[in-house]
């Protein structure tokens, strides 16, 4: 690229906006120069720094950050069969358990959160998967051993 060309193309063709008329009351500025507190008018001075700060005449108003208030737990909480789901899906059966054990997951969560509505329900729903669970459980277990003990009266010595 040719830097001479470059400077050309750089260069606005159009012209400069007016300048701002100085306001009534407001002195126009030069750059750098800054109304003095020393009593020199017209000094340059460094430009004010600003800090967190109000108006005059004005209270400071003091903001906190905002954060995550968790309902409280609930008075009463509803059981959830914790115990029961673990028991049920380690002996009897495994399918219905684990959905038993997800149920009593749900109604601990609700009974944290406040939600009582839903704790019940989610409490209801594991204590009837526990106990069809445990029904299969004990009707396989009786199978079982009645099979078990028919094979051996058929074996002859």
């Amino acid at each position: 690229m040719d830097p001479s060309k470059s400077s050309e193309k750089s260069g606005s063709l159009q012209p400069l906006p007016p300048a701002y008329p100085d306001q009534p009351g407001y002195p126009n500025p030069q750059p750098g120069i800054y109304p003095s507190t020393s009593g020199y008018p017209g000094q340059p001075v460094s430009p004010p720094q600003y800090g967190q700060g109000s108006y005059l005449g004005e209270q400071p108003i003091t903001l906190q950050p905002m954060g995550y208030v968790a309902p409280a737990p609930l008075a009463n909480p509803v059981q959830d069969y914790l115990g029961y789901s673990i028991f049920t899906m380690l002996c009897c059966c495994f399918p219905l358990g684990i959905a038993a054990l997800i149920f009593s997951i749900f109604t601990r969560n609700a009974n944290t959160s406040g939600q009582q509505q839903e704790a019940e329900k989610n409490s209801r729903t594991a204590r009837i998967l526990n106990f069809t669970a445990l029904g299969i459980g004990i009707v396989f277990i009786v199978v079982y051993i009645i099979i078990i003990a028919t094979s051996f009266s058929y074996i002859k010595p």
